[in-house]
């Protein structure tokens, strides 16, 4: 069972750490705190799987931190175990110095996966407004807050369609507002844009970060592709392979630089796609320029 832990703001900026050693911001409050998590999946016979070992890691309040690693190395076991969806085996845990069943009672986090999951049979609106309906607001407090969502994600003139009516990319934005409709400082993903096509993709990115801006929400975020780490991210976590722990964090934060397509062609983006290749390989990696490397 997960142990609730109170947040230590400190000062300073983001550090890059790499092994055992706590992996997170020293700026700020404390959104999630992991410290010693250890996941293993039991079995008939044998010893089972060891999913994760040890892992540490803060994320800060309004950061956007990626995870990145190898199939199988614990990406999601770990995110699944923040939103409430399993239980570590040995360890502690804090959403906002809560248990993560306290913050997920207390909706602090929103979830988003790579299927929109959209039910076929209500509209935009409707399944924007389902977990508020879900949690006993009223009819006009939801009417207005999914207002201001559509608007948000750019789809007010599709209020009323339904999720066939839309493409991947508009069903996407569907889910992440859902996800956000009751105002999460959290909001977790599990490879949200691994089934659209890159153009669709990038313009999600570009969405997100949009979304993020505006709502200040912190985001743990996991993706295969090393390029949309580096876009979204204040920081990526490299896994290793399983059992799973923490390799090392990268910070990929670009002084001065927006997040938009300009980014995608300045020397420092490529630069830190090289750096977190590096890390996940365990060697330095050339990084073609406009080459997608995961």
């Amino acid at each position: 069972m997960s142990t609730a832990m109170q947040p230590e703001p400190s000062g300073g900026r983001p550090s890059t750490s790499s092994g055992s050693g706590v992996t997170g911001p020293s700026s700020g409050g404390v959104a999630v705190r992991v410290r010693g998590l250890n996941r293993v999946f039991t079995a008939r016979r044998g010893p089972g799987v060891q999913a994760l070992v040890d892992v540490d890691l803060d994320v800060a309040e309004g950061e956007f931190v990626s995870l990145i690693g190898p199939s199988g190395c614990g990406k999601s076991t770990l995110l699944r175990l923040v939103a409430d969806l399993d239980e570590p085996t040995s360890g502690e845990l804090a959403v906002f110095g809560k248990s993560a069943r306290q913050a997920r009672l207390d909706q602090d986090y929103g979830i988003a996966f790579q299927q929109a999951g959209l039910l076929p049979w209500r509209t935009v609106t409707a399944n924007i407004e389902l977990p508020l309906a879900l949690h006993g607001v009223d009819k006009r407090s939801r009417r207005n807050r999914v207002a201001e969502l559509i608007e948000l994600i750019g789809l007010t003139e599709f209020a009323g369609s339904y999720p066939d009516q839309l493409s991947g990319g508009m069903q996407q934005r569907v889910a992440i507002a859902r996800a956000l409709a009751e105002s999460p400082r959290l909001l977790l993903m599990d490879e949200p844009f691994g089934a659209l096509d890159e153009m669709t993709r990038e313009r999600m990115q570009n969405e997100l970060v949009r979304i993020c801006a505006e709502t200040r929400a912190a985001v743990v975020f996991v993706t295969h592709s090393i390029p949309e780490a580096v876009f979204l991210s204040d920081r990526v976590v490299v896994m290793s392979p399983r059992p799973g722990r923490i390799a090392d964090v990268v910070p990929v934060r670009i002084p001065g630089a927006e997040r938009d397509d300009a980014l995608r062609e300045q020397d420092a983006f490529f630069r830190a796609v090289a750096s977190v290749r590096e890390a996940l390989h365990g060697a330095p990696v050339d990084a073609p320029r406009g080459v997608e490397n995961r």
